[in-house]
């Protein structure tokens, strides 16, 4: 049973940024139509606003600390950042400790510039294509952002540690009524999973309650209609396209403690995001969000060792086999609506 919990736990960790990213795929395609490869992109971009962000708040300047000797006994010089001058040494290792938090408030509006400043320089242009074509327009920009990271931050992983805070594990175990010890949980992950119910919470929300999110909604349904009523859905569109940026370069803010962030690490998900959209529904949000929770726990149970045992990678295939078999007996996906994918 033990296992069972931990398994559950790992896939609803996985899960979140599958359901996360696949939820901003769906808007862009559910809105404007766009099949979008370089979204896997923006979540890299948005890990690499924690790093920035670290770095920034890391920049540092020498001083002379009398206090400390070097072997031959002069003064040492020591890094001091400039966030300890501005707010107090305490302070300013705080703001230093926490800033993957504080990335999310520095990614946002990038993410957003980025987003609207992809759709209205390149997206709209493809709007009327086939999807071949926006697959291989999109993919080809993904590869440039990609290599853009490649050149500015290097090739190899760079740490991004949580809060010194949530930094270890939780006893879940205890939670249950286990033994101590037996289910233990890294804080962080759990945080990460809470963070993703919260995001795709409020994208609900927003959508549901808002006059905004209501006409785009109608939009999405029936865009010629909206637009004959005087609304400019064009530019509500293109709002929505920055939004699911944001969604995206949130995901990859908070997963930077989790995974070390690096230049390809945006290509890793893209795929795996694109099978939860289509198990999910083309056009589905809640479908997204369901199949992005299902398939990371089913990923986390076939990476069980009893089970690779008995088959051997079948943690590398599940999620295709999954997909394989949800497109030969629903091909609109678990939530998609009637017709989506079924000509």
């Amino acid at each position: 049973m033990d296992a069972i919990i931990l398994q559950i736990l790992n896939g609803l960790d996985k899960g979140s940024a599958y359901a996360l990213i696949a939820l901003g795929l769906t808007l862009i395609f559910g809105t404007l139509g766009v099949v979008n490869f370089a979204h896997g992109a923006l979540f890299m971009i948005g890990a690499f606003c924690a790093v920035t962000l670290n770095r920034i708040l890391t920049l540092s300047h020498q001083v002379v600390d009398e206090s400390r000797k070097d072997f031959l006994g002069n003064p040492l010089k020591v890094d001091v950042p400039y966030v300890n001058d501005w707010f107090g040494e305490a302070a300013g290792a705080t703001i230093i400790d926490w800033s993957v938090p504080l990335a999310i408030l520095f990614s946002i509006p990038v993410m957003i510039a980025i987003g609207v400043i992809m759709e209205r320089g390149l997206i709209k242009h493809f709007y009327r294509r086939p999807h071949a074509d926006q697959i291989l327009v999109t993919f080809g920009l993904a590869i440039v952002l990609q290599e853009i990271i490649k050149y500015f931050y290097g090739a190899n992983p760079i740490p991004t540690p949580a809060p010194d805070v949530f930094r270890g594990s939780f006893d879940f175990g205890v939670l249950l009524g286990f033994d101590p010890n037996v289910i233990i949980y890294p804080y962080w992950r759990l945080v990460y999973f809470a963070f993703a119910a919260l995001i795709v919470g409020a994208v609900f929300a927003f959508l549901q309650f808002t006059t905004f999110g209501m006409v785009v909604r109608a939009g999405m349904a029936d865009r010629e209609t909206v637009g004959l009523l005087g609304i400019n859905i064009d530019r509500r569109f293109t709002i929505m396209f920055g939004l699911a940026a944001a969604v995206a370069g949130l995901a990859g803010v908070m997963y930077a403690p989790i995974n070390s962030p690096n230049y390809h690490m945006g290509m890793d998900f893209l795929v795996l995001s694109f099978v939860v959209v289509v198990v999910g529904g083309m056009g589905s949000l809640p479908g997204a969000v369901l199949a992005g929770f299902v398939l990371g726990v089913l990923e986390s149970f076939a990476s069980m060792n009893e089970i690779k045992t008995i088959l051997p990678g079948i943690d590398q295939i599940i999620i295709y086999l999954v997909a394989i078999i949800i497109l030969l007996t629903r091909p609109r996906g678990l939530m998609g609506r009637k017709g989506v994918m079924e000509d």
